[in-house]
């Protein structure tokens, strides 16, 4: 029986399980190499190894042993920031991959937006930061001729980490020493911010044939950071629209040089036309590659380019079906984690397909500051738009994270709305101003202790009949149903028969502020307050 093909794949996260998976479904011996001892996907893999991404001269030697010991046929990434590492070792294995020039221009924003702008692909005019040497003293920043807003990031990292909006020679001051610290090559870059909204597209390059495999419309919120709150494959834009950012998108993967191998997108349809964002050399992360295209069309495009990397024609890249997958994601205020609820109701519902975890009890969690900080993610694929997107959003509203209390994280967090925000974080509910003196009136309970608290809720109809939401989608009705889930009390609203205690100003303020795990944690607050457990709040 002839030995099977081996492929090293780095990465051994949950994105790159299904690059995992498939290669063993397609028959090949998969290796894998990760950071982190425990990556969660390690175990799909026939071989582990634990290698830095970053480290593309071990990962380089770690292939000519296995080319030693046995032989070795390809070497991929999906979902990770280190296309150049792959790029590097299959270069010095004499594998196939795309050059290291190219995998470093699409590895470093600065080397990509010079070749966007020697080809004249349109992209944003652009300025660098350094980090100043040891001993040396800061020089001042840089300006863009068109001015504010503008967008600073590191010129080296993924997941939106240090990429942040600015809109004054001030922003810029703050937000450059957090873009230089993502950075690993002590880089920055500050863009013109360009308007219109953004799609992601993933595709496989074969020859310079550049096949679509997926377009996204990416859902975006909380300025100035760039927190991606889902996606909904395929993109509701028009076609002509579409056609036009593709040949943007194909424009730029030629100027960085990918011509045999994967690519993906974050392009912008602005006021002047398309312009790209940026344009890595692998497929995308996000959940998009590998389970909302899937979903959506039938097609594995990771199966295509374990091909690629084992020099073969990709195949199996036609359509096979037209539904719509949804990805969303859920959040939390900063705190330490004590539960999660409402999981197993969002994994049985209808048309959801996945539920992926990124908190656990006694994880510290923070408002999201980028890509990474979430609470975890929903997918559902459905053969309509409304289904899909209904299914994803409802699974995701009815998922609640409840805090330990009291916390001096969370405490600092409530104390800084909902009407005086001292942060750059949102209130759950956007409430307008004028509802602050009327909030002030509502009184504050007294607390006796070593009594069985009965709680019940101060009627607030400026709030609850306003027809609000927040910023996951729930209706103020349900964000207090959570409340009364999260703290296991019936918290009924209005003064019950006999004696309670009123839950006025304070809960609401924390509800305004931080939702369903504001308004659970001010009950816990209270709760332990009255038991003697915690000092006052």
């Amino acid at each position: 029986m002839p030995k099977a093909e081996r492929i090293l794949i780095l990465g051994a996260g949950i994105m790159q399980g299904p690059a995992l998976r498939i290669a063993k479904e397609m028959g090949l011996e998969t290796v894998a190499v990760d950071g982190d001892p425990r990556a969660p996907c390690a175990a799909l893999a026939d071989r582990f190894e634990c290698i830095d991404l970053k480290d593309k001269e071990g990962i380089a030697a770690f292939a000519h042993t296995l080319m030693t010991e046995g032989g070795l046929s390809g070497i991929m990434t999906a979902g990770t920031d280190f296309s150049a590492s792959v790029a590097y070792a299959a270069e010095q294995a004499g594998l196939p991959g795309i050059p290291y020039e190219a995998a470093l221009n699409a590895s470093d924003k600065e080397r990509m937006r010079r070749c966007f702008k020697t080809a004249g692909v349109p992209s944003p005019d652009f300025r660098i930061l350094r980090a100043p040497g040891p001993g040396e003293t800061p020089g001042p920043l840089p300006r863009l001729p068109s001015g504010y807003p503008a967008v600073i990031k590191p010129v080296d990292n993924m997941g939106g980490r240090g990429c942040r909006r600015v809109d004054s020679p001030e922003d810029l001051e703050a937000a450059a020493p957090e873009a230089l610290r993502f950075s690993r090559s002590g880089r920055a870059i500050l863009e013109e911010y360009m308007e219109g909204p953004e799609f992601s597209a993933d595709a496989i390059v074969y020859d310079g044939e550049i096949t679509l495999c997926g377009f996204a419309d990416r859902h975006i919120f909380f300025p100035p950071s760039f927190i991606e709150m889902g996606h909904t494959m395929p993109s509701t834009l028009d076609d002509a629209s579409r056609d036009r950012i593709m040949e943007v998108f194909a424009a730029g993967i030629r100027s960085l040089g990918i011509t045999r191998g994967a690519a993906k997108g974050d392009l912008k349809l602005t006021p002047q036309g398309p312009m790209i964002g940026e344009i890595a050399a692998r497929l995308s992360g996000g959940y998009m590659s590998g389970w909302t295209y899937p979903y959506a069309s039938g097609v594995q495009p990771v199966r295509a380019a374990i091909l690629l990397a084992l020099g073969k024609r990709p195949e199996g890249l036609e359509v096979r079906r037209n539904w719509t997958s949804a990805e969303r994601a859920f959040i939390s205020i900063p705190g330490r984690v004590r539960s999660l609820h409402g999981l197993e109701e969002a994994a049985a519902a209808a048309f959801v397909k996945d539920l992926f975890l990124r908190a656990k009890p006694a994880d510290r969690l923070r408002f999201p500051e980028n890509n990474v900080d979430k609470g975890g993610n929903v997918i559902s694929a459905a053969p309509t738009r409304e289904a899909a997107v209904n299914a994803a959003e409802g699974a995701v509203r009815s998922i609640a994270i409840r805090l330990e209390a009291p916390d001096p994280e969370t405490d600092a967090f409530l104390a800084s709305g909902p009407f005086r925000l001292t942060s750059s974080i949102p209130n759950a509910f956007a409430v307008p101003s004028s509802l602050e003196d009327r909030l002030a009136a509502l009184p504050e309970p007294v607390l006796p202790p070593g009594v069985e608290p009965e709680f019940f809720i101060l009627p607030f109809p400026e709030l609850t009949e306003s027809g609000i939401r927040d910023y996951m989608g729930r209706s103020v009705e349900e964000t207090l149903d959570l409340v009364r889930r999260l703290t296991g009390l019936p918290l009924p609203m209005g003064a019950p028969e006999g004696t309670g205690i009123p839950l006025g100003r304070r809960f609401w303020s924390a509800v305004i502020r931080g939702g369903c795990q504001g308004g659970a944690y001010m009950v816990d607050c209270l709760v332990n307050q009255i038991a003697g457990d915690a000092p006052k709040q």
